[in-house]
């Protein structure tokens, strides 16, 4: 490769990495937040119970007036796809299920599967 074909490259990484590290850092919204938000979620997503708690729903309103951005979404997707891989028993369909039940609309859907970094 040559000199400036190289350089090119440098430079491409490090525009993609400065673009990586700028949408994390402008996110409001953590992963504790998120987890705190929908801790209640879990009887209902495991099928300990059968009635959606209404601090759930709480939670899930909570997390949606939050995350008002882009980088806040995509942080929150991330959160809920890495917290819900953990939980056991975990139900999917109740999980994906959690926002229209509560009567929100997510910009993006709820599963342990989400491409979070399409969420717009």
């Amino acid at each position: 490769m040559s000199r400036s074909g190289a350089l090119a490259v440098v430079l491409m990484i490090a525009a993609v990495v400065a673009l990586l590290a700028g949408s994390q850092a402008d996110a409001v919204v953590t992963c504790g937040q998120v987890a705190s938000n929908l801790r209640p979620c879990i009887p209902y997503v495991t099928g300990k119970v059968s009635a959606l708690p209404p601090p759930c729903c709480n939670g899930v309103r909570s997390l949606n007036t939050a995350a008002q951005t882009t980088a806040d979404r995509r942080a929150a997707c991330s959160c809920i796809r890495s917290q819900a891989s953990g939980i056991s028993g975990l139900q999917p369909g109740r999980l994906s299920g959690l926002p229209g039940s509560c009567g929100v609309h997510l910009p993006f859907p709820v599963s342990t599967s989400t491409d979070c970094s399409s969420v717009n």
